[in-house]
């Protein structure tokens, strides 16, 4: 009998959670447990989304599905994800979700909270797999109903037709999967951006790596704007490489207060550095230290909140290990036997993969 509640705080959850609170909301709780700085929240856990979704039985329906047929695929996607986000909610996981955003924006002293609301699937962020970016953020959601209706959200888009294309050709068996969600408190970013732990063009473990622009990290994420690039050493602390962009584009929240909005930076703003050389120090220290935590290479997105006291600029919004160069040194440290192909080129297709395997993940 599973007795998971619907609900978990960042504090109950540590780095063993994945089953119940997924990858991201795992390592937020993780984050906090070792001191780093992370918006508070909650977790809508995985138990809450099987009562809601194993009754749609879409299990079955995604596992008859054939990747290679991409109309198929996409247009029964679209109604799966179109039955979850109708389908109304078990009352006793609507009446915990609501009761827990209630709690923590009165605690916040703000009825109408601006959240972000983040999809956590179990597969997610690990070291051998990462669904990053295939399945739905939303942010500066505000208020009850929002709250829960991105909830549903959330889960559906665990039915995007890229996610269940990934999962298919990587054999993920649907009944091996499952969706938390994170309610997590929004920050108002003057400064966004996204860290290695180690160089994602060539893998090098000695340097951070940090792309950062104005606004939101979406931006960053989604490729909407060219970065800022700063290459920094872990043994000295010298930014050995600098490179400011000219960001025409941010995201920040709409007019409202309630979702983002998609604008032009002004002016002024566009060829500055988004960072201080003391932030870019604050964040590499940061990023040291989650990458102790873990004894692991990290891929980190953080925050520059507008207002922070000094020395406490930087956030941290969500942590996972690296994938792409970590994925090649395993594969690289295990024994290959020969094994001949059908044609002499198909060495050459192979090498050609590797190397592409190798490319950077926003």
């Amino acid at each position: 009998m599973n007795t998971t509640p619907p609900i978990l705080h960042f504090t109950e959850l540590g780095r063993d959670d994945a089953g119940v609170a997924g990858g991201k909301g795992a390592s937020l709780g993780e984050l906090l447990r070792a001191g780093i700085r992370v918006p508070d929240g909650f977790v809508v856990t995985t138990a809450a989304f099987r009562s809601a979704v194993t009754a749609l039985d879409l299990g079955s329906r995604v596992a008859a599905l054939d990747p290679a047929d991409a109309d198929g695929l996409a247009a029964t996607c679209a109604e799966l994800r179109s039955v979850v986000e109708s389908a109304p909610l078990p009352s006793d996981v609507a009446e915990a979700v609501l009761g827990a955003y209630t709690e923590f924006a009165a605690g916040c002293g703000d009825r109408y909270l601006p959240v972000a609301v983040r999809s956590s699937a179990t597969s997610e962020d690990s070291a051998e797999a990462s669904f990053a970016g295939l399945q739905d953020t939303y942010l500066w959601i505000r208020g009850e109903d929002q709250v829960l209706d991105h909830v549903r959200r959330c889960w559906a888009s665990l039915y995007s037709a890229e996610s269940v294309t990934y999962r298919l050709r990587r054999g993920v068996a649907e009944d091996e999967l499952a969706m938390a969600v994170v309610v997590q408190r929004m920050v108002a970013a003057r400064t966004s951006g996204v860290m290695f732990t180690r160089s994602p063009l060539t893998g090098d473990r000695s340097v951070v790596a940090i792309d950062a622009s104005w606004g939101l990290g979406s931006a960053v994420v989604s490729g909407d704007v060219t970065p800022d690039s700063f290459v920094v050493s872990k043994v000295t602390g010298d930014i050995v490489r600098r490179t400011v962009s000219v960001k025409t584009r941010w995201h920040q929240p709409g007019p409202g207060g309630d979702g983002t909005v998609d604008g032009d930076v002004p002016e002024h703003l566009q060829a500055a550095p988004s960072l201080s050389d003391d932030e870019i120090a604050e964040l590499v220290a940061l990023a040291r230290r989650v990458e102790d935590h873990y004894g692991c290479p990290q891929d980190i997105e953080w925050a520059v909140p507008r207002t922070a006291p000094p020395g406490e600029n930087v956030v941290v919004l969500q942590s996972r290990p690296e994938t792409v160069w970590s994925g090649r040194d395993a594969t690289a440290d295990r024994p290959k036997a020969a094994v001949p192909t059908a044609r002499a080129f198909d060495h050459v297709f192979n090498l050609l993969r590797g190397t592409r395997a190798g490319g950077r993940r926003p």
